[in-house]
């Protein structure tokens, strides 16, 4: 053969070896559904559609500086999320026009990848609130919470807006939070300067005023006032007496008859727990459940009472099956299966994405 031929073969060689590849696969993540006690609360009219978990195909994910942490995460972590609560502006919170503000949401980390700063949370639909395009998420091991907080400022026009946030992970993939993948924000823009809800405010809700005080989580705890807009329903309380006397008829007891006064009494601490996330029998008064019921005007020889706090909120069916089948204190189904108390008096409340319920248990 000769050097020519031999030149040109091993040429064709190269060319051949230089073509082969093998595909790349696009990572993607699928979210995992969740239990139907943990889905969130039904969206407000305002909200647009759930978004689906979606590739970013434009941009690049975020390079690491050389002195940012970046964890090893393995390959096949999940990246999941629980909202938790509204550390800053809750829902329909009033704001001032033109105001600029900071809203801080609370999520729990419930994946396996740990988050840090290549994690960013960012704008997804509606109203933008001037938002800047990205915020990096603090390190957060799972099952760790993170407050993520976004510089925002208030539409110049009175009304009722809405923003969407996402939480995307360093590939450019958005979170599943909840059974969901939003973050929101709802603010109601007042025409005429007024103070931006941040240490205190005067709250209103279906049964009154209420002075709401709510405790910050961590080492440095305090006492901080807090927006309560509170809201009742009376559908819930009804579907609540109506699965109690089910259950007391199926166990051979009449129904407990309810009386206004406790009623009072029971509505009046599911408020309270509402606005300050209180989950027992002493008020954020004081007050215990005697207390409450006295100062109704009843006159009572023994009281008891059953609490529930929960997000999202239990159905009224709901919070009785809770009670009924509560190992940890069997004192909730011996409350509901009564012979000592005669009367009842119940309450629900709702607030931040959490429902509260009371039953009062009495005898005069």
């Amino acid at each position: 053969m000769s050097k020519k031929a031999l030149s040109i073969i091993l040429l064709m060689g190269i060319v051949l070896s230089a073509c082969g590849g093998q595909a790349t696969e696009q990572a993607t993540e699928t979210p995992t559904a969740l239990p139907a006690t943990t889905a969130p609360p039904a969206l407000p009219p305002t909200a647009t559609a759930t978004k689906e978990v979606e590739a970013a195909t434009d941009t690049p994910a975020p390079s690491p500086t050389a002195t940012e942490f970046v964890p090893d995460n393995p390959a096949d972590c999940v990246n999941k999320a629980t909202f938790v609560s509204d550390v800053t502006i809750p829902d329909n919170s009033n704001v001032a026009a033109g105001a600029a503000f900071v809203k801080t949401w609370r999520v729990r980390n419930d994946g396996t990848c740990i988050w840090w700063s290549g994690y960013t949370l960012t704008h997804y639909s509606e109203e933008t609130l001037s938002a800047p395009d990205s915020v990096p998420l603090p390190v957060t091991n799972p099952g760790e919470t993170a407050d993520i907080s976004i510089d925002l400022v208030a539409p110049s026009v009175a009304g009722t807006y809405q923003g969407n946030f996402v939480i995307e992970n360093p590939e450019g993939l958005i979170m599943q939070i909840d059974n969901d993948s939003r973050l929101w924000v709802i603010i109601n823009v007042s025409s005429t300067p007024t103070d931006t809800p941040t240490a205190t405010s005067t709250t209103t809700g279906v049964s009154g005023t209420v002075p709401a005080t709510a405790t910050t989580s961590g080492s440095n705890s305090s006492a901080v006032s807090a927006t309560c807009a509170f809201t009742t329903d009376t559908t819930r309380t009804t579907a609540m007496v109506s699965a109690l006397t089910t259950y007391r008829t199926q166990n051979n007891l009449s129904a407990l008859p309810i009386n206004v006064q406790l009623s009072q009494a029971a509505q009046r601490h599911a408020d309270d727990m509402a606005c300050n996330q209180l989950f027992g029998h002493n008020g954020s008064d004081g007050s215990t459940p005697a207390s409450r019921v006295a100062t109704t005007g009843y006159t009572a020889s023994d009281v008891t009472e059953n609490v529930y706090g929960s997000y999202p909120p239990l159905t009224g069916q709901g919070v009785i099956s809770w009670w009924a089948t509560d190992q940890t204190d069997i004192r909730h189904n011996e409350n509901l299966l009564t012979t000592k108390f005669t009367e009842i008096g119940v309450g629900y409340a709702f607030f931040n994405n959490y429902g509260f319920y009371v039953i009062v248990f009495a005898t005069p």
